[in-house]
């Protein structure tokens, strides 16, 4: 058995406890293309997949003879040139040739070998999804997956282990870098104002919607091209901010509020005989625009003048003038609660109006009435979005900033 120059280990001659650590010393000190050959008493099948697993498909495994009294396997290891891993540099996994019920195991052990950062490819011929729910449930939301193809033949999905201390953005903060991924979030019915501090997989679990799905499209918005560049809210400083808040929302509402509580009671008071909901519209409608309405005095009157004053003291690098309010969280938190509520309200209006689709026996009155309110969500999503998570969360970073001085 020892008479040829090829790399033979007898495991027969080794204590049980050493067996497997030693075929993988020998195996890990061969080079690309050069081979081990085990002789062995008994098939070493769970080997091959403890090796698949630890190693990766970086190896070729080749019964040479399948007892009764022996086995012996080749073991070679892939050369630089005939393995996808060392080819493209990606840590890979093709979980085809894995057997079932290995399946999930082993892709659970490449998981845990990675560093922070670092990321596994897993080839399969249909989409593994149930993996996602598997390994968020395991191992918790340290993870990104990223669907680099989707069949017909092919899925593969690129998972990457997250650096520590990096927490998922939420809606807010998602939607505050790229308004665009606003529009996904609107598609799902997510709220990203009101509801900006949840994290897309909080939203999503909460709704019961597929959050591999939304993640998909959030990622697709970053890799397209857009003619368009929305307005770079994010990069504005907070006294322009605060100016483009009062000149273009306030204003929008202030013009079109009474209209809007108008046009309710008109609309009401002629068809709630064959429309009842329009009784719930009108109420909704009159507490949406009473609620806006002080809500916007307090923000122009006192809130706002003070993140202007803040934003000023910080350009011309002085010390702000007193605040009127303790902390500027109090005021906030106040302004928040009110969000909500109006966010609350617009939900409910959604939903009564079946998202603001027009009867058919809809004259002028109803139909303007509608258009005014499907109008007045939209605008009141993205207002309550500038100043929810990105206009309030600086403020109060800025004020900090002077106390810490």
């Amino acid at each position: 058995m020892q008479t040829t120059t090829e790399n033979i280990l007898n495991v027969t001659l080794l204590e049980p406890i050493k067996k497997h650590p030693t075929i993988f010393a020998k195996f890990d000190e061969l080079d690309g293309g050069e081979t081990l050959y085990i002789h062995n008493d008994h098939d070493p099948k769970p080997l091959y997949y403890q090796l698949l697993a630890q190693r990766g498909n970086i190896f070729t495994w080749e019964y040479l003879e399948k007892g009764p009294e022996w086995w012996k396997i080749k073991i070679t290891k892939a050369g630089a040139k005939k393995t996808e891993i060392n080819t493209s540099g990606e840590n890979i996994l093709n979980v085809t040739l894995l057997e079932p019920r290995m399946k999930h195991p082993t892709i659970f052990v490449r998981f845990d070998q990675l560093n922070e950062g670092e990321s596994l490819t897993i080839h399969n011929d249909h989409d593994p999804k149930p993996l996602y729910y598997q390994l968020l449930g395991e191992r918790g939301n340290i993870f990104n997956w990223e669907y680099l193809e989707q069949g017909p033949q092919w899925w593969k999905i690129k998972i990457t282990k997250r650096i520590s201390g990096e927490n998922d953005e939420t809606l807010g903060e998602i939607a505050a870098k790229d308004l665009r991924k606003a529009e996904i979030f609107k598609k799902y019915g997510i709220d990203f104002c009101c509801g900006g501090k949840k994290t897309v997989k909080e939203a999503c679990e909460e709704q019961g919607l597929d959050v591999t799905k939304v993640e998909q499209e959030l990622q697709q918005a970053d890799k397209a091209s857009s003619y368009s560049r929305p307005l770079p809210y994010n990069e504005w400083s907070l006294d322009f901010l605060t100016d483009y808040i009062v000149n273009n929302h306030h204003a929008y509402l202030k013009k079109n509020l009474p209209d809007i509580r108008a046009y309710a009671n008109k609309v009401m008071q002629v068809h709630r005989a064959s429309h009842p909901e329009l009784d719930k519209v009108h109420q909704l409608a009159e507490a949406i625009a009473t609620e806006l309405s002080t809500h916007m005095h307090k923000e122009e009157q006192a809130l706002f003048p003070y993140i202007k004053q803040l934003a000023i003291a910080a350009k011309e690098k002085h010390t702000p003038a007193t605040n009127p309010f303790g902390s500027i969280q109090s005021p906030i938190n106040l302004m928040e609660m009110e969000h909500a509520s109006v966010g609350d309200a617009l939900a409910q209006l959604h939903h009564i109006t079946k998202a603001y689709t027009i009867p058919e026996d809809a004259c002028a009155s109803y139909t303007l009435l509608y258009k005014m309110l499907a109008e007045l969500e939209e605008d009141t999503h993205l207002h309550i979005h500038l100043e929810n998570n990105i206009l309030f969360p600086k403020a109060v970073e800025l004020e900090k900033s002077f106390s810490a001085k």
